[in-house]
């Protein structure tokens, strides 16, 4: 998880020109102690009313090793250079190594996460998006099990056919589930594929494959899909920033099937790369107006939105984007919008 923290320079335009609000929250601290449990953002919102900014007024300090990973004991102090404030690591204990001849002591502590990794870990197996249906049409499928059973589970082994590629050792097995069209285009976006475990291939005959399967979440039965791992490794740090382009989007669905949405659940945004998301692309939450009836003048009136939270993005597809609730002033639900911070 030693990952360097991407972004964490400062950044050629001035951030402080820009400001529209007080850069440092009321009330702030001087210095603050890492502690275990801490994340980046948490931090972050100690010292700033824009938590996505801190990369903008971090001091990469030139004198430790590894400037850019914070640590449980680390001391993060504001400090002014050439008359700017700046944000500033000071190591403690637990990001020291220790080198020598013939030991080698690593760090007893791991690097702090941008956010709270076990609010998403669990949905990080739960599945994909699939931007073509071809894809799954296409894909081997299961047609049995030992003993002609019909459901199986971690520790059996199931036969598949179709096209199985033998440079391929294991694959994932996938049920599709919702479809997505964007309510305000109609555009499709593409398909859930909900992952219920992992198969390594055992042998292959003509076009019939042997899998042993290794990780079960769900029954696996006839008819569900393999699919070749997707290779998107989460990062335990991100580069908190603004879109780079204009969003106007809306929250789709809740992948574990709740209505009303709090701090820390998962999200599914009608919004992707090819609209300028990326991992830490940062989005405000906003509560849709509700539609009251005018008595005097005897209409319908939307009531203004009103601002709800704030979310990260930590897995974007080409048209629709996975996000984290970070910050949330009250409950949402499907279909408020998200927008530029």
């Amino acid at each position: 998880m030693r990952k360097t923290l991407l972004g964490l320079l400062l950044l050629s335009i001035s951030f402080w020109a820009q400001a529209q609000e007080p850069v440092f929250r009321d009330g702030h601290p001087e210095r603050y102690q890492v502690v275990k449990g801490d994340t980046l953002w948490d931090i972050a919102g100690r010292f700033l009313n824009l938590p996505w900014k801190w990369p903008e007024i971090w001091h990469a300090n030139p004198q430790i090793n590894n400037p850019h990973l914070i640590y449980p004991g680390d001391m993060i102090s504001l400090v002014y250079i050439d008359g700017q404030p700046r944000l500033m690591v000071n190591r403690g204990q637990g990001g020291n190594i220790k080198l020598s001849p013939t030991v080698r002591s690593q760090p007893i502590a791991e690097a702090i996460p941008t956010i709270p990794l076990e609010a998403i870990n669990a949905f990080l197996r739960a599945g994909r998006i699939i931007d073509d249906p071809a894809v799954l049409e296409a894909a081997p499928y299961v047609i049995g099990g030992q003993a002609e059973s019909v459901v199986a589970g971690a520790g059996s082994r199931v036969y598949a056919r179709g096209n199985i590629d033998p440079s391929i050792p294991g694959y994932g097995i996938y049920r599709r589930e919702k479809a997505y069209t964007d309510p305000q285009t109609g555009e499709f976006l593409g398909i859930h594929a909900q992952e219920l475990g992992h198969g390594e291939v055992a042998a292959t005959e003509r076009d019939i494959a042997t899998l042993d399967i290794s990780r079960s979440s769900q029954e696996i039965r006839v008819n569900d899909r393999l699919l070749p791992t997707e290779e998107r490794p989460l990062a335990s740090t991100f580069f908190p920033s603004e879109p780079a382009g204009e969003i106007d989007g809306l929250i789709l669905d809740v992948p574990n099937g709740v209505t009303q949405i709090g701090q820390y659940d998962v999200v599914l945004i009608n919004k992707g790369a090819r609209d300028g998301l990326k991992e830490g692309s940062v989005l405000s939450i906003f509560k849709t107006g509700e539609v009251v009836r005018d008595r005097v003048q005897n209409d319908q009136v939307s009531l203004p939105d009103e601002h709800a939270g704030l979310m990260m993005v930590f897995r974007a597809y080409d048209k629709m984007s996975y996000g984290i609730v970070l910050e949330a002033s009250r409950q949402m639900a499907i279909m408020d919008k998200v927008r530029n911070p």
